[in-house]
């Protein structure tokens, strides 16, 4: 069932790709495995699946440490700066920077082990009282101020939309999304890549993805409803 689900939201992926005039592989497909089990990954890994998506960093680190194959986990959930020790070395990608403050102890824990920590700018698109992330204004100065990390990486920018019946909606959320990482990208700031914009969800993907998204983080589509605890 998990992998029919996975391969039904795969191919609207990649119809949606082609729509905005790019290849499919240039969108990479997240499953949020957020609160599912390790045998739901394991299901997914041998369908020849890799990239995963976590909200908590304890959960991460173990599914990390006992997954059969080695495969790319997402820290895509709000990061608190004591958790991040959980996913520095373990995440592929930290979609969810939103203050030079979590940067610095990113930058401290990357210099520690020796490696470069791969980051997206969080962006609360929408300004949302209920979600983290810098407003679109407000981007710009962080990206500068965080690219003065030597052991930080900023790849792209990521936003978590607002949950509405109708995708359409959000489309005007996205394209601003679009319109902030190309004025980033012009910029040509040092040790900054706008190379990955990471928005859309079950419910909006494929309208992300038609304004320019790379990387959409799908879960309920997939797995089905969260298991909440």
């Amino acid at each position: 069932m998990i992998e029919e689900n996975y391969r039904e939201v795969e191919a609207k992926v990649r119809e949606a790709a082609v729509r905005s005039g790019r290849a499919p592989e240039d969108v990479t497909l997240i499953a949020v495995s957020k609160t599912k089990p390790l045998s739901d990954i394991e299901a997914l890994i041998r369908i020849g699946v890799r990239e995963f998506g976590e909200n908590k960093p304890q959960e991460l680190k173990e599914k990390y440490d006992q997954v059969s194959t080695p495969v790319h986990f997402h820290q895509i959930g709000h990061l608190q700066t004591n958790k991040v020790k959980y996913v520095i070395d373990r995440a592929v990608l930290i979609h969810s920077v939103d203050s030079v403050h979590l940067a610095e102890q990113i930058q401290k824990e990357a210099e520690k082990r020796g490696i470069t920590a791969e980051v997206l700018i969080e962006v609360n698109a929408a300004e949302e009282d209920t979600k983290f992330g810098v407003t679109l204004d407000a981007a710009p100065g962080l990206v500068e101020e965080i690219a003065k990390f030597p052991n930080v990486h900023i790849n792209g920018l990521m936003t978590i939309a607002p949950f509405v019946d109708d995708p359409e909606e959000n489309r005007p959320v996205f394209r601003a999304m679009q319109q902030l990482l190309l004025d980033i990208k012009s910029k040509k700031i040092d040790n900054v890549d706008m190379n990955v914009l990471s928005m859309g969800m079950t419910n909006d993907y494929e309208v992300a993805i038609e304004e320019g998204a790379t990387m959409v983080r799908v879960g309920t589509a997939i797995f089905g409803e969260r298991n909440v605890k």
